[in-house]
Formats: structure tokens, C-alpha cells, sequence
């Protein structure tokens, strides 16, 4: 298990890289969801998205061979920006597989920061040519199963928790679930008495489909959510949802998009699908613990176009 003094550890290492994002107090989102709305806005993140942070992280701690050998990742989207774009900026040649669902500016931000991108397929396939590539030398950089990683997006937990006022429940995404395994880390060692809450589309559901068999298993695809679409959670972060998240929570992905139009009316922020999803999650949450709850949101990225975000309107309905 990922503990706090590894957390803080991380966040000295990367200090200085990555951004130390604002934590608002969000009048629209509360007076949207009837209770008091704080928001961790890592969406404005260096690359978009809390996953420099973990990249980062992981890019320090490399030795020397390692560096020399280059590093490979596979991402839906996110993942793969943050490494290139911070791999560049540490002189690091970096390989990025994504499934050819990954958004198109995706590819294009990767490629231009300098990283060679490879598509596979599909999600599965990308993450086999991953393991192809690390096996012929490249040193992987895992979206989510490693600790130097979780302990780095784990460094949104620890500037959540400094930085806002009271909360009694935060909503946190999952893809893997690197991010809500650091995030409940650091919460559970400085704000002890918060729920966290995990939120996941359908056809994304990697890790509620793990809690309910009791362990990771190989799960089927198809949200167009790919930034969370991992094919399994690890055991690693697994033992760190089982143990320290309450609930995780799963909506529909019209459900997310419509969160992502509403974070844009509400909140005034850009987000994608993944962290729109927090919107209908945050409702059921309300539903569950009733008055005098407090939320916290993690907005965790923004690396959807408004092409993107208008063509999904179109074919869920919304307006």
C-alpha cells in the first residue's frame, strides 16, 4: 500500500514540473447539485490532465540505463500526453501505444512533442504491443500499476486536502484506478473522516466488476470514454480501492457527456467525459448520505475538443 510519506516524497520530487492546481469553491456546481461543491481543478494540469504528475514521478525516478533504454506507455490518451510532453522536457526518448479510438488530438499533441506513437486496435492489443516493446528493452512507464506513479497522482490528494475546506465526500474517477488509489491515500492519512467515492462509465467498469469477483479480471470494453477504459485494474491498485474508497459508482456515458455540458454552463471549466461523469455520480452520492454533505469533485482533465464533445452531444440527443 501506497502510504503518505511516499505521497509527499513524490510531490517534492516533481515540485517545480507539474502545477499546483486551484481548488475553488464552486457556486454553479453547488447551486446545481443543491449542497456546497469544492473542485480540484487538475483539468488546467501542465498536458491537461493530473496524469503528468505520475509521469513525472516515474521519469525522475529512473536510473541511468533505464533512461538510455527509453520508455513506453500505453494510454487511451492522457497517459500518453503527459509522458511524451514531460519526457521531452527531461530528455527521455518516449514510445506511446494507443488504440486507434484514442482522441485525434491526442495523437497529434504526442507526436509533436516528439514521442513515437504506435496504434493498435483496440485497448487489448495496445496493451499487448506494450508488453512486446518493454520485453524487447524499452522501460514501461504503466498508466496505473506502479507505485512511483500512484504516489505521484497521489499528490492531488495531498494538495486537496491543504487546500479546501470542509468536505465529508469526494468523487474521484477511475481508469485504472491510479488516480483514486493515491488520492484516497493521501485523504485517508490527512482528512481520515471523508468518504471517497469512485466513478466509472458503463462499458469502463474495470474496477467495480473487479470488487464484485473479489480480485482483477479481464473486462469488456466499450464506453467512449477511452481515457477510462483500461482492459483491468492491477492487483495494486485493487487492494487500494478495496481497502480505502466507499463506493465506486457507475453512470452511462450520455450521462458523462451531459456532465462535461454542465461542468461547462456551471462550473465555466472545459472537462472531458471522464471527469463529466462525476456530475451524475455526485447526485447519487446525495441520494445516499442526505443532508449536510460537502462535496469534493477531482476534475481530472480537459483534453476533449468541442468537436468531440458536440458530436457525442449529437448522438446521445443532448442540446
Amino acid at each position: 500500500m501506497i502510504g503518505i510519506s511516499e505521497i509527499e516524497a513524490a510531490a517534492g520530487r516533481i515540485a517545480g514540473h507539474v502545477v499546483r492546481t486551484p481548488t475553488v469553491d464552486s457556486p454553479g456546481l453547488s447551486t446545481l447539485l443543491g449542497a456546497p461543491v469544492t473542485a480540484k481543478l487538475e483539468l488546467l494540469q501542465r498536458t491537461g490532465s493530473f496524469k503528468a504528475r505520475g509521469a513525472t514521478a516515474k521519469l525522475l525516478s529512473l536510473g541511468e540505463a533505464e533512461r538510455a533504454a527509453g520508455v513506453v506507455a500505453v494510454s487511451g490518451g492522457n497517459h500518453g500526453i503527459a509522458l511524451a510532453v514531460m519526457a521531452a522536457a527531461l530528455d527521455v526518448k518516449a514510445t506511446v501505444v494507443m488504440p486507434r479510438s484514442a482522441p485525434a488530438r491526442a495523437v497529434e499533441i504526442a507526436e509533436a512533442a516528439g514521442a513515437s506513437v504506435r496504434l493498435a486496435d483496440d485497448m487489448d492489443g495496445a496493451f499487448a504491443l506494450m508488453t512486446r516493446l518493454q520485453q524487447e528493452g524499452l522501460t514501461l512507464v504503466h498508466p496505473f500499476d506502479d507505485p512511483e506513479v500512484i504516489a505521484g497522482q497521489g499528490t492531488v490528494g495531498l494538495e486537496f486536502a491543504a487546500d479546501a475546506g470542509e468536505l465529508t465526500d469526494v468523487l474521484v474517477s477511475i481508469g485504472g484506478g491510479g488516480l483514486i488509489a493515491g488520492v484516497a491515500a493521501a485523504l485517508r492519512a490527512r482528512r481520515p473522516g471523508v468518504r471517497v467515492w469512485g466513478v466509472e462509465t458503463e462499458g469502463a467498469q474495470a474496477m467495480s466488476e473487479a470488487l464484485a469477483a473479489g480480485g482483477p479480471l479481464p473486462v469488456a470494453l466499450s464506453s467512449i470514454v477511452s481515457t477510462l477504459s483500461a482492459p483491468s485494474v492491477s492487483q495494486l491498485t485493487y487492494d487500494h480501492v478495496s481497502a480505502l474508497v466507499t463506493e465506486v459508482l457507475v453512470v452511462p456515458d450520455r450521462d458523462a457527456v451531459q456532465g462535461s455540458l454542465d461542468l461547462a454552463d456551471h462550473a465555466k471549466v472545459w472537462a472531458e467525459p471522464a471527469a463529466g461523469c462525476l456530475l451524475p455520480a455526485a447526485r447519487q452520492v446525495l441520494e445516499r448520505v442526505g443532508e449536510g454533505a460537502r462535496l469534493g469533485l477531482v476534475v481530472c482533465g480537459g483534453n476533449a475538443t468541442t468537436g468531440d464533445v458536440f458530436a457525442w452531444s449529437r448522438r446521445f440527443g443532448l442540446r
